[in-house]
């Protein structure tokens, strides 16, 4: 059968063979079932690693993800893309990705652009709060999630709220075999004359191998020729912590019972073939599996599909699937209930008999070919309902910038200072403040004016505050952390928090409207600034110099101010002369974050400094910075996080944030007024403009009715959170249109409707 045409490529993540466990089985069937029934799909496994571990893995898999290892998910997000992948599914359990609950994987799947589904092998009732943390993110990325049993939707819709109609329950696939009866499959190992019984899959305590071989002496007793098999290699996190210790317990117990001529133990990982045989060899398939919570369970769909009655305990798989026509459930742990419930149907071959041709039966409605078909159905729904995906899109009508609104601004500010992130829009307390944060907001309280001025200079107070205090004299330092009860989780922050800490007292001492915080912000910064010598970081230097900048015009003999802020500029014209080459004009070989500072930095320098070859190599840097940061209809792309540390490479576009903006505007607001050239004036606007939904998705970034923004734009969506880098950056470029706006209409040169033009 031929795949949808609109259906061509899937990316399959999970672990894969030849890595031992149930998740690497069940991708490598997922992917044979599809191979099978749609042999026009072609199906990429993205296999993981866990720790330590690799693989040699067939041609199938496309691509290796380390469990811990973050550039492994950022650069199989790449590698999805480039594909073409028309669909990406996600194989889910714990414990197989990497950070907090698997949180790694929420930094694959927010950088692809295809829609995403999401198997699910387990479905906690009483998930802690990481786990729930990222099922829900799941399942806000995801377009459907999937489970093998109605108790998993059920427990999706009580537990985490996710609507009914976002969950699909698709059963577990299964092989599709003629139901047998067994006399070939028995000489073949050799059980001919024994009745068999079976439970397979990798061997740990959680299996109640031990209420089975409890339950031996009475099923023997009566039926002396019962061999029960235990077909399975012990689990390989087992053996790394206790080798074989936990089966060699299970065959004491046996001896001890007197029934180790009853028990054979097969340490195997047998392939599909010989393990449907074992099965077929099988009068009874068992599983006295001790935990209630399992929505799914392999090896149990297996026997079904093979026509093998089945005696097991109520978790919720068995519970769901086995009624009394195929099997038997005993309570957990109940060894005289698993005798009676097995010499039973052992005293009655006809009602086993019956028992199996129900189960095969309804086998074939899970046969891997039907759960491809049902996958695909899935598939084609999500391709049809995609949301927002990055991709061009229609140019927006001009859209008038708006003022900036301080409310975002208050609701992350409490007396200590402006709290870093949040939850949607409410304030994340767990990861308390930071003085970046705050020196963001101290700067922005001075460009607030009108109505709002008296409560910008209340809060002025409080960022100061934070401020004064993240000075660490003692090391000549500012610290950047603190924990929501107020203590410090660093003596020192990095450099680029002291450059921002310094940039902010200079903008104070220049464009505060309280004397008596022009006198602070002076005062500290001639205690700081001494200590910049040492640091490095270009974009330290960047803030420093803008400090520095704005320290000279409120005093303009401030000698150390001069000194620092030529040094920094000389120093920035090396790195960029050093680094340049022609298809590369920038400081460093790599883009970062808050690109545009550099030149901007280094154009007030060679300003104030009258050295003109400053000033063409700032302008120069911002003309090529603004062709990488432009998608194909000419609208605004930031450079992305995923771009941070790829050497002389166009920027990818994923993980846009508010901050490259804003830092856009600004740099652009200086080469204008030192050029009055209009471009300047249009590429500050179409910065702006991002905010507003000119770009990549056309979606709005900024919140113009209470100043929020959230925080960054995906490949497929927003990030919905609104922290205080963002607000901030979004209230910043408010205050900077409105200048430049009143400005032009002092000076005359470009217009107000040059801000205003698209």
């Amino acid at each position: 059968m031929a795949s949808s045409r609109a259906l061509r490529r899937i990316a399959l993540i999970g672990n894969s063979p030849p890595r031992l466990c149930g998740i690497a089985t069940f991708t490598e069937h997922f992917r044979e079932g599809f191979s099978d029934a749609f042999p026009d799909l072609a199906v990429d496994v993205y296999a993981m690693n866990d720790r330590g571990n690799r693989y040699d893995y067939p041609s199938t898999v496309v691509c290796e993800i380390g469990q811990d290892a973050l550039a492994d998910y950022a650069a199989a997000a790449h590698r999805i893309n480039t594909s073409g992948a028309d669909i990406v599914c996600v194989q889910h359990e714990y414990g197989i990705y990497g950070g907090d609950a698997g949180g790694h994987l929420l930094k694959l799947l927010d950088r692809v652009t295809a829609p995403v589904v999401v198997t699910l092998h387990t479905v906690l009732e009483q998930p802690n709060a990481d786990q729930r943390r990222v099922m829900e993110a799941l399942a806000r990325r995801a377009a459907k999630l999937v489970v093998m049993a109605e108790k998993g939707r059920e427990l999706l819709m009580a537990v985490h709220g996710i609507a009914a109609e976002h969950i699909a329950v698709v059963p577990h696939g299964v092989p599709d075999r003629p139901l047998s009866d067994g006399v070939r499959e028995k000489a073949l190992f050799g059980f001919d004359g024994r009745k068999v019984l079976l439970t397979f899959g990798l061997l740990s305590p959680n299996k109640g191998l031990e209420t089975m071989i409890r339950a031996l002496p009475a099923i023997v007793a009566a039926h002396p020729e019962t061999l029960y098999v235990v077909l399975g290699a012990t689990h390989p996190h087992l053996v790394a912590h206790e080798g074989e210790a936990y089966r060699e317990r299970l065959m004491a117990l046996a001896e001890e019972l007197g029934v180790s001529d009853n028990v054979r133990f097969i340490n195997a990982y047998t392939e599909q073939e010989t393990l449907l045989d074992y099965l077929a060899a099988t009068d009874i398939y068992v599983t006295p599996y001790l935990n209630e919570a399992q929505i799914t369970s392999g090896t149990l769909s297996y026997a079904v599909a093979m026509g093998r009655p089945v005696v097991s305990t109520p978790y919720w798989h068995a519970v769901e699937l086995l009624d009394p026509a195929m099997g038997r459930l005993v309570p957990f742990g109940d060894s005289i209930g698993f005798a009676r419930a097995l010499v039973d149907l052992l005293d009655h071959p006809e009602r086993r008999l019956r028992m199996g041709e129900a189960a095969w039966a309804v086998g074939r409605t899970m046969v891997w070919s039907e759960f491809a078909r049902a996958y695909v159905a899935l598939f084609e729904e999500a391709l049809g309902s995609q949301p927002a995906r990055l991709f061009p899109v229609d140019r927006l009508t001009a859209i008038e910038p708006v003022g900036p609104d301080l409310t975002g601004v208050e609701r992350l500010s409490d007396g200590c200072g402006i709290i870093q992130h949040s939850i949607f829009a409410v304030p994340d307390r767990n990861h308390g403040y930071c003085v970046d944060d705050n020196c963001r907001a101290l700067m922005l309280m001075h460009r607030i004016t009108g109505a709002q001025a008296s409560r910008a200079d209340a809060l002025a107070t409080i960022y100061a505050a934070f401020v004064q205090h993240a000075w660490n004299g003692a090391r000549g330092r500012f610290r950047n952390f603190m924990g929501y009860d107020r203590g410090w989780l660093e003596s020192e922050g990095s450099e680029d928090s002291f450059g921002r800490s310094l940039w902010s007292l200079g903008d104070t001492a220049r464009n505060a409207r309280r004397t008596d915080l022009k006198i602070w912000a002076s005062h500290l910064f001639d205690q700081v600034a001494p200590h910049v010598r040492s640091l490095a970081s270009p974009r330290t230097i960047a803030f420093v110099i803008l400090g520095c900048d704005a320290m000279l015009d409120a005093h303009p003999a401030h000698n150390l101010a001069t000194t620092l802020l030529r040094d920094g500029a000389a120093r920035l014209l090396a790195d960029y002369r050093a680094a340049a080459r022609p298809d590369w004009r920038w400081f460093e070989s790599v883009l970062a974050y808050d690109n545009a500072r550099l030149p901007q930095a280094l154009l007030r320098a060679g300003d104030r400094l009258g050295a003109p070859e400053m000033v063409a190599a700032g302008l120069e840097t911002l003309s090529w910075l603004e062709t990488r940061q432009v998608n194909p209809l000419g609208q605004f792309r930031a450079v992305g996080t995923d771009s941070f540390g790829r050497a002389h490479q166009d920027p990818l576009p994923f993980d846009q944030q508010p901050l490259e903006a804003w830092a856009t505007i600004e740099a652009a607001r200086t080469a204008l007024d030192l050029t009055g050239d209009p471009r300047w004036a249009a590429s500050a606007r179409r910065a702006y403009d991002w905010y507003l939904g000119a770009n990549d998705l056309g979606l709005p970034i900024g919140i113009p009715a209470d100043g929020g923004c959230f925080d960054g734009l995906m490949a497929d969506r927003v990030n919905l959170n609104q922290g205080a880098e963002s607000v901030l950056a979004f209230q910043f470029a408010c205050c900077a249109m409105r200048e430049m706006a009143e400005k032009a209409g002092r000076n005359g040169g470009f217009t107000p409707a040059d801000l205003l033009a698209s």
